[in-house]
Order: structure tokens, then sequence, then C-alpha cells
């Protein structure tokens, strides 16, 4: 059974006999006549009564013609979809944590005001995950720190994050020459790319820290660390989101090692309306933060 089949079978019980549905479907009557009797012989039931040259619906025939027409329905609306470029369906996005609390919130609410049709699911985890995911299929796209592995994945710039270290308030500053590191770090799991830089921060400096404590949220670590049980490696970004901002110290890292970028990213050959309209959105945040920097500068 397929839907050349259908579309013949529903032109049948539409235009009332063979005749006219051939006329219809530009088709010879013997061609109109064996197809039916072909999806008859494969459904193995008879969908017609025929009375000489009369054909009236059988009971089985009027069960598949209710099935035929959701079915028909639904190829053309398949159809239509893959031919529009207009954003709709489900949409999988992954984020890392930071990117989840500071700057999705934002983004995708814009997103959802310019297409309510979207349907949109959000996933957090760390970028080996998240590439994992979509890879997998799970995910249609995701917002990740580079570095990350070009060959898979086509990619668009989101958001440059300026990192910081932060520990308790009363905590003495740690990123001058000679200065005594902490001996705990509050870290994510392995994966996180800020994990993997606050440790190069540690091995640049011959050091390492004695203990790591793995937590899962921003909010934990927060907390953690203005208890004073370690310190963090964080996106000064997420510091915005934090009610007890003076609880904590802000220690800056150098030009060479307080930045990062995070993209948006999706399999190769794989792009979608959907994530076509998120890299508009992301694509006109940066004009507008470029155009913001500029105007400052010219003040």
């Amino acid at each position: 059974m397929d839907l050349s089949d259908l579309r013949i079978f529903v032109a049948v019980v539409r235009e009332g006999g063979v005749t006219r549905a051939a006329e219809r479907l530009h088709r010879v009557q013997s061609n109109v006549t064996t197809r039916i009797r072909q999806l008859e012989e494969d459904l193995g039931v008879a969908l017609f009564i025929r009375e000489g040259k009369r054909l009236h619906l059988a009971p089985q025939g009027q069960v598949l013609f209710g099935y035929a027409n959701r079915l028909l329905a639904l190829a053309d609306e398949a159809r239509d979809a893959l031919q529009d470029a207009k954003p709709r369906g489900t949409f999988r996005l992954g984020a890392m944590e930071s990117t989840a609390a500071v700057r999705l919130p934002g983004l995708l609410s814009d997103y959802h005001r310019r297409h309510p049709g979207v349907v949109l699911e959000l996933r957090t985890g760390n970028p080996q995950v998240l590439a994992s995911a979509i890879l997998a299929g799970d995910l249609d796209a995701a917002l990740v720190a580079e570095p990350i592995a070009d060959e898979p994945f086509e990619k668009a710039p989101a958001f440059e994050e300026e990192l910081v270290i932060i520990a308790a308030a009363n905590h003495p500053p740690m990123v001058k020459k000679g200065s005594k590191l902490p001996r705990t770090v509050i870290v994510f799991e392995h994966g996180c790319p800020h994990r993997k830089r606050l440790e190069d921060w540690y091995a640049k400096r011959k050091e390492m820290p004695e203990r790591m404590i793995e937590l899962a949220s921003y909010h934990a670590m927060l907390g953690c660390v203005v208890a004073g049980m370690g310190v963090a490696l964080i996106p000064k970004s997420v510091l915005t989101t934090f009610p007890d901002r003076r609880l904590l110290s802000v220690h800056p890292l150098g030009r060479t090692e307080n930045r990062a970028s995070t993209v948006l990213i999706w399999r190769r050959e794989a792009g979608s309306a959907n994530v076509q309209a998120l890299r508009e959105i992301l694509q006109s945040l940066r004009f507008a933060s470029h155009g913001q920097v500029r105007t400052a500068r010219a003040v």
C-alpha cells in the first residue's frame, strides 16, 4: 500500500466511480481499475461492492477511506514542511549550565515571540555530552564553549564570555606573581571546558589543587564558594544572577586566559529552519552588542 494507490482509491470514492476518477487523475480507466484491484489484493479485502459497472463502498472500504484521508493529509503536510523554510515543530536545543542560566532566558523568550509555532525543548550538559547527543540525533543544536571538533559540525558564533576566578569575600589576591594558590577548587564534571581551563591555569603555574569538589549547578557552586570551601572559575556573566555578590571576591585572569567563545553547533549538512532562526537571533544580538561598544568608544 503506497500513497499513489491511496490517492486513486480516494478519487474513486469521491468521484463516485472509475470513469470520473480517471478523468480527474488524467489516467486511463483500465489503469485505475487495475490499481484498485491491486490495492484490494494487497490488503486482502474487498473495498467495493460491485454491481455491474457500478461501485459501492464496502464496510472495509469505509474504514480505509478515513485512514487514507488522514495519511494523505499528513503526507501533504510533510511535503509542505520540507519545502517551507518557516520554523515549525519541536526544536531540541542543548546548552551548558552557565549559558542556560544567564544567556537563554532572554534568547528563548525572543525566539518564542518570533516563532510561536515552535515547541522548544532544553537539555543541559557539558560540550562533550551535548556534541554526542547531536551526533546521536537526540539534539538539533547546542550552545557550547570552544574548543569543539570542526569535522562533524557546523558552527555559528554566539557569545564571548569573560572568565574570572571567584572566592570568598575575604580571600587574598591569587593571580599576582608569587601568590599562594588555593588548595581546593570547585568544578563541574570532566568535559566541562571551564574545569579544563582552571586545571591548565594551575599547571601553567607549576601547581595543582589538592582537592576537587564536583558539583552539578552554578547555584551550588556559588554557595560553596561563599562558604569558603574553595574557589571556582566561572563566566563573569553568571554573577549577574547571584543576589549575594557582595559575599564573593572576584579575581581577574590575564588577557590571554580570560576569554571563552560560545558557539552554536549543529550536525554538518543537517541545518534546519529552526536552527537558522536561532542563528539569526544570535547574529542580531551580536550586532547590537558591537554597536553599543562602538557607540561607547565614540563617546
